[in-house]
């Protein structure tokens, strides 16, 4: 699977139970993709016991920011494992709150989702979460998709 090219993408949302003011929780996905039209559903899968994966079973709302090939820096941030706390991790990036979900959402992002959990889907050691498309945006157009293929970030060649 890994010459299937991906492209990259930052789920977030936001956990208000953590800390008096909550916390932004981010994290890299590849295995993202639009399953329907009418409704509007995608679907992200999400490691089984990964804090995106905990916070999901009980926060319905979340975002979604289709990286660009200058944000290569924040998807290798939000894909280490044993990494320093999501706080910290969201310190230095340019984002804003989305509307409908209180997610985080990334400046400069090719394209930007608001989503509600529709359903979870259990599959191995991954939960694969759908959800309904609240609200779509491009507010980027400049530069190409960040993708991932045979292990490294590419550029839209």
């Amino acid at each position: 699977m890994s010459r299937l090219a991906g492209g990259v993408v930052l789920v977030s949302a936001h956990d208000p139970e953590d800390g008096p003011r909550g916390e932004d929780v981010g994290m890299t996905a590849t295995a993202f993709m639009s399953v329907s039209l009418e409704p509007p559903l995608v679907l992200v899968s999400l490691r089984d016991g990964s804090r995106m994966d905990e916070l999901m079973e009980r926060q319905s709302r979340w975002a979604v920011s289709v990286l660009s090939e200058s944000q290569r820096h924040i998807a290798g941030r939000f894909a280490l494992r044993g990494r320093i706390s999501d706080r910290l991790l969201f310190e230095d990036v340019a984002y804003y709150r989305g509307e409908k979900s209180g997610a985080p959402i990334l400046g400069g992002a090719l394209a930007v989702l608001e989503c509600e959990t529709e359903q979870r889907v259990p599959a191995g050691d991954h939960t694969l979460l759908i959800g309904r498309v609240l609200s779509a945006r491009t507010p980027s157009a400049d530069g190409g998709p960040l993708l991932y293929f045979r292990g490294r970030y590419r550029f839209q060649a």
